[in-house]
């Protein structure tokens, strides 16, 4: 059975230098999945490369638009890099906007984005763009390994969770979003959305590639599932027990 995915990679797990064998390594998992059946579309963040610019902008007094536009800007070249790794088997290029997303991936290519507008970071592109395509998981790649109730780079006692609901994931978020500084496994834009599509998710480290291709196709990963009542696991995973 066909599952539709969308995978949102952030750019200190795809491209924290240039590593065009990290890179390849996240294209061929991808293209593992969209051999496997997989309708995909991806998502890449902008990682420290974007931090750098927006903190050299704002020291040249930019405005927050602009800063976001230059974040944004980050994004879709890392996105052009993935693309250039999964040649034929993506849209040349990438999408700036849902209609033009969900067009490829219903084609049957492999959708590739960064940003889209100022104020909306790549997690929440991600879910929206998940939303838009009724995609039946919604996987994020990032630099920790679920989601925790603190930063667990900075407070050792921090507990992970390995199962919540989207209303959990919203009320953990909501008081790290008002700390300047916290880290947060996804913004609070993202978290609402996914409670509003009732989108089954995964937070995930996605520093191997191969945890984002377990976890798609069945379930197996050492993350946090993001689980809205009354859902059930994916038609792909249940083929696979």
């Amino acid at each position: 059975m066909t599952m539709r995915v969308v995978v949102s990679i952030g750019g200190s797990i795809l491209a924290p230098d240039l590593d065009a064998d990290r890179v390849a390594g996240h294209a061929a998992v991808i293209e593992s999945l969209a051999a496997a059946g997989c309708e995909l579309g991806v998502v890449v963040g902008g990682g420290g490369v974007a931090r750098d610019y927006i903190t050299a902008a704002r020291e040249l007094n930019a405005n927050e638009v602009q800063l976001d536009q230059l974040g944004i800007d980050v994004t879709r070249i890392n996105a052009r890099l993935l693309i250039a790794a999964l040649g034929s088997a993506a849209s040349p290029r990438p999408a700036t906007d849902y209609d033009t997303a969900g067009d490829a991936l219903r084609r049957g290519d492999i959708s590739v984005m960064g940003g889209i507008t100022p104020g909306q970071t790549t997690d929440a592109v991600a879910a929206a763009f998940a939303e838009y395509v009724g995609a039946d998981l919604l996987v994020y790649a990032t630099s920790t390994d679920g989601v925790y109730d603190a930063d667990p780079n900075v407070d050792s006692e921090a507990i992970k969770y390995t199962t919540m609901s989207p209303a959990e994931l919203v009320d953990l978020i909501v008081p790290m979003s008002r700390d300047a500084g916290a880290s947060a496994p996804v913004d609070i834009l993202a978290a609402k959305l996914i409670e509003r599509s009732g989108m089954r998710t995964i937070v995930l480290d996605g520093s191997e590639p191969s945890n984002i291709e377990s976890a798609v196709l069945r379930g197996d990963h050492d993350g946090t599932d993001v689980i809205p009542h009354g859902s059930s696991e994916p038609a792909a995973w249940v083929e696979t027990e």
